[in-house]
């Protein structure tokens, strides 16, 4: 169970409204490498956990992600706010505008909707956590993009706090993958291969509790 506070992990703050910066800030939502698309990716991934670091990780960085989607959102309702259609159209947001209003709707900045078939979800721990590990980095590299396409303060500096937290997450699944390669290489046939063992065919001894 979540505890919901309410408020933002970061403040949003936008002094100058620019829809064609939250058509770019868009994909964080729903895009491939988005916010949520993490998530969802995370908090499903944590039951195949066979350590109970491992699931801790995954719940902690998942539920911090539904934070970021907050902001992600934030950002897109405060950046077209107050604009008329005309702005909207010149600025490039009209296909949106059409479909949406300005209702926050999961899409890419190309306005391809979010797709499930982006998550991965194994079942293998080790599979698992590297995708996480590139999954950060690839939002990481999002965030680094947009940076490159906006000068406007209010923005950047919530997307620099983003992109300083995936980075923070990329860490913790690195910390996460070593705990994991040690643990399965203490409980495989062969100590020095951290693959041998297949949890759909064996349970380790100290294998977490449900």
């Amino acid at each position: 169970m979540f505890e919901y506070m309410k408020a933002l992990e970061f403040p949003v703050k936008i002094a100058r409204p620019n829809a064609r910066t939250a058509k770019m800030i868009a994909t964080q939502l729903g895009g491939p490498n988005g916010e949520l698309g993490a998530s969802m990716r995370y908090l499903n991934q944590r039951y195949a956990m066979p350590l109970r670091e491992a699931a801790a990780a995954l719940s902690d960085i998942g539920t911090e992600e539904l934070g970021h989607m907050e902001m992600i959102a934030a950002l897109m309702t405060q950046l077209t706010k107050g604009l008329t259609t005309d702005q909207l159209e010149a600025q490039g947001f009209a296909d949106y505008f059409v479909d949406h209003t300005l209702g926050v709707y999961p899409v890419n900045a190309s306005g391809v909707p979010f797709s499930v078939e982006t998550l991965q979800s194994l079942g293998d721990a080790i599979a698992d956590i590297n995708e996480d590990l590139a999954a950060e980095q690839k939002a990481r590299t999002t965030y680094d993009n947009i940076l490159r396409l906006t000068d406007d303060p209010d923005v950047r500096q919530v997307i620099r706090f983003l992109r300083e937290r995936e980075i923070v997450h990329y860490q913790r699944f690195g910390e996460t993958l070593r705990l994991m390669q040690d643990y399965l290489a203490r409980y495989s046939n062969d100590p020095a291969n951290p693959y041998a063992w297949n949890p759909s065919f064996d349970t380790p001894p100290i294998a977490r509790k449900r």
